[in-house]
């Protein structure tokens, strides 16, 4: 998901299948497309510099896994996240999307 890097949430929601969704392993809960695009937005604001490293992808009948680490400079240091993906597609679209991270890793940096 290339785009999220450069904020560019009309190519995201477009890669979204209106009825997406997402879960992560954290919360357990089923975001909307919708809420998605406004963690993905928030998320982009406590950051700069914020780029997709050692992006590793295994494509499957029906989308991909994806393993990768998420960086960014955020106001209390350096964001260094490994993170795995379950992406499901159909017809070109995302229409699930599985996160797994640790959120620990996440709070240390963006109290």
């Amino acid at each position: 998901m290339c785009h999220l890097r450069t904020c560019d949430v009309a190519t995201v929601e477009a890669i979204y299948a209106d009825d997406a969704t997402i879960w992560h392993n954290f919360d357990k809960v089923n975001q909307t497309r919708a809420d998605n695009i406004k963690t993905l937005l928030s998320l982009h604001r406590s950051l700069t510099n914020m780029r997709y490293e050692e992006v590793r992808r295994t494509i499957v009948d029906d989308g991909y896994y994806q393993q990768h680490v998420l960086r960014g400079t955020a106001k209390n240091g350096e964001l260094d996240l490994p993170a795995a993906l379950r992406v499901y597609v159909s017809d070109g679209r995302i229409t699930r999307l599985e996160e797994y991270l640790d959120t620990a890793q996440v709070a240390a940096v963006m109290r």
